[in-house]
């Protein structure tokens, strides 16, 4: 790629007059930098090395940094990160890639009911490590939780559809039998106001040609049930009616009280959470 070219997609500026006219390939650690590449770095240090391994280009951000070879081109932008997805956002138009923007929730379950995970890429939620990803993958379907991150990769983000197939039949408690595909899944570990991602998921599987499996369903780290015994310890369902309910968001534990609440008026809740952590609904938890 021409060094205009990059000057164009960045929205950089020349901070010098280089001898070089083109680069070869891009990278953010320089320890992956090769003759001829591309680094994005507002490091000293790291540059230094970039340099050292035989880069043709910096980009960088911060105005201390100091040139310390005039032959290769220095661009200055006004935003590394910024920067630097701009320059992806060429390339996924050119690799014709989709992505999409998915809640934890969904995340979670698409890697559960997955077969494979072949034909598509899950984005790390650090942009270095999410740079490298897209623009060394063959992938043309990638999906992320982090929303600033997915929205700085493609600013018009495509979400799972919300029209899906699939209704909850009934449920015992923390226990689900529901129909989706033409099929019915009984007594699923699967807590029913989870539900809905499932079948997001699951309708995003068949769209774009995953091969899943709902049989793998079980309980996620956002929600899981553990019925305990008088010393705390953990012990069957059909033996306790104590039960701890392990969740890692507040959503959660708010539609997780409610849930017990409307399946049985007796119980009585105690909420732990971490300090300082606020619960709607509850005032000291």
């Amino acid at each position: 790629m021409k060094i205009e070219d990059i000057l164009n997609l960045t929205e950089g500026t020349l901070s010098n007059t280089p001898k070089v006219q083109a680069i070869e390939a891009a990278t953010v650690y320089y320890s992956k930098v090769e003759h001829g590449d591309l680094f994005f770095s507002s490091k000293q240090e790291e540059i230094d090395h970039a340099i050292a391994n035989g880069a043709y280009a910096i980009v960088y951000d911060d105005d201390s940094i100091v040139r310390k070879d005039e032959e290769i081109a220095w661009i200055k932008v006004s935003d590394i990160q910024l920067a630097a997805f701009k320059l992806i956002r060429y390339v996924i138009i050119k690799k014709e890639a989709k992505f999409f923007l998915l809640s934890e929730h969904e995340l979670t379950f698409l890697k559960m009911i997955l077969l494979h995970k072949g034909n598509i890429s899950f984005i790390a939620n650090d942009w270095r490590k999410a740079f490298e990803q897209i623009l060394n993958s063959d992938d043309a379907l990638f999906v992320g939780a982090d929303k600033e991150l997915m929205q700085l990769i493609k600013p018009d983000i495509k979400k799972l559809s919300r029209e899906v197939e699939g209704y909850l039949i009934s449920d015992t408690l923390f226990r689900s039998t529901f129909k989706v595909g033409g099929y019915v899944y009984q007594e699923k570990e699967l807590i029913p106001f989870h539900l809905e991602y499932l079948l997001r998921v699951v309708h995003f599987c068949k769209t774009e040609d995953l091969p899943y499996s709902v049989d793998r369903i079980k309980y996620t780290k956002h929600f899981i049930p553990v019925f305990i015994d008088a010393k705390l310890k953990s012990t069957q369902a059909s033996k306790s009616d104590k039960v701890a309910i392990f969740t890692d968001n507040i959503k959660d534990i708010v539609e997780a009280r409610e849930y017990i609440k409307r399946s049985n008026m007796w119980v009585k809740g105690i909420v732990l959470t971490p300090p300082k952590t606020k619960v709607p609904g509850i005032d000291r938890p």
